[in-house]
């Protein structure tokens, strides 16, 4: 049996971040993902994307943002358990959890902390009778490499910030974009929305508000979008690829059986330390919500450190915690210091 000081549910930004803080403390991880790889939703969905509020970042893309935590956890040596599901948590009489997966390893923790992100998700897809038809034939919900879109012909439909966010990125890419949303109001950044219509004022994009795509056509392969206006009818436009961006459908899958309490597939929290309710388990990132949430990459940073300074009281009752800046001590005084 695998054991740690904190295993971690989640590799994702903020599941690996937080294995930096924990190493500052001296405290072991042990990373659990039932993704082949780390960096979560940043690696298996957008690695191409850019993100633009990671402080010291201007503009960082998700891959490599997940190269650069990787890098800075190296110093802590934490294990990684990829491609398998946490499926059950027992307490020992010692009041340790033992984790089983779905493969059956077993992995024995003082502490978990649970950054599943948004839990097990799958795109929502638009209410278009004949869609299915057409995945993986032009119909694509997520986009990875956005060099497969170069010189083609593109429309996509959303108003939040990852429709906004590619509509920014492949216009310059593309052969020509269409951004189809059904509102005149977008639910994404206000920068990005001017930038948006800065795109499509210059005749960089085509904007199609107060409309929404209502059927696809194509033998084989999509070649054509049907739109449909408020106010003017339905039209067609050829184009190579239709991306619907509305979102991740997000289940908790096992972590619902728990005994946490759950608010709308969120897991409810303590924002003192993002205790849950369930003592020695926490959940930080997407996962979690609280009065004022935000599902920010840049808060779960923020959880997962105020997390682990619990997680040590919690593990060492009876032991002093110290609290010293890294700019003082950096990552090779810690080491030394607490050897």
């Amino acid at each position: 049996m695998k054991e740690t000081d904190i295993l971690i549910i989640g590799a994702g930004p903020v599941g690996l971040f937080t294995v930096f803080e924990a190493g500052l403390l001296k405290l072991k991880c042990h990373l659990i993902d039932a993704l082949p790889q780390p960096g979560g939703q940043l690696t298996e969905i957008y690695p191409k994307k850019p993100i633009y509020d990671i402080p010291g970042y201007p503009s960082v893309l998700a891959g490599e943002l997940v190269d650069h935590l990787m890098e800075q956890i190296k110093p802590f040596d934490p294990q990684f358990t990829l491609g398998e599901r946490a499926e059950v948590i027992e307490k020992n009489e010692a009041g340790e959890f033992i984790l089983t997966t779905n493969r059956g390893t077993k992995i024995k923790a003082k502490v978990i902390a649970i950054a599943g992100g948004l839990g097990c998700f799958e795109p929502r897809k638009p209410p278009i009778e004949n869609i299915t038809d057409y995945e993986d034939k032009g119909v694509e919900y997520i986009i990875k490499d956005p060099e497969f879109y170069r010189g083609k012909k593109v429309v996509i439909a959303g108003g939040g910030d990852s429709a906004l966010d590619w509509t920014i990125f492949l216009a310059d890419l593309v052969e020509e974009l269409t951004l189809v949303h059904r509102r005149t109001e977008f639910r994404g950044a206000l920068d990005s929305v001017e930038k948006v219509m800065e795109l499509a004022e210059k005749g960089k994009i085509n904007l199609v508000t107060e409309a929404q795509v209502v059927g696809l056509g194509g033998e084989g392969k999509i070649e054509t979008v049907s739109i449909k206006h408020k106010t003017e009818g339905v039209a067609n436009i050829n184009t190579d690829h239709f991306i619907p961006l509305f979102g991740l459908s997000p289940k908790l899958g096992p972590i619902g059986e728990w005994g946490l309490n759950i608010n709308k597939n969120a897991i409810e929290v303590n924002t003192l330390d993002y205790s849950t309710s369930v003592e020695g388990i926490y959940a930080i990132g997407d996962i979690n919500t609280y009065p004022g949430k935000l599902k920010l990459i840049l808060c779960g940073f923020h959880e997962g450190t105020l997390m682990v300074q619990s997680a040590f009281k919690h593990i060492y009752p009876d032991k002093k915690l110290s609290f010293k800046y890294t700019t003082v001590t950096g990552v090779t005084g810690f080491e030394k210091e607490n050897a």
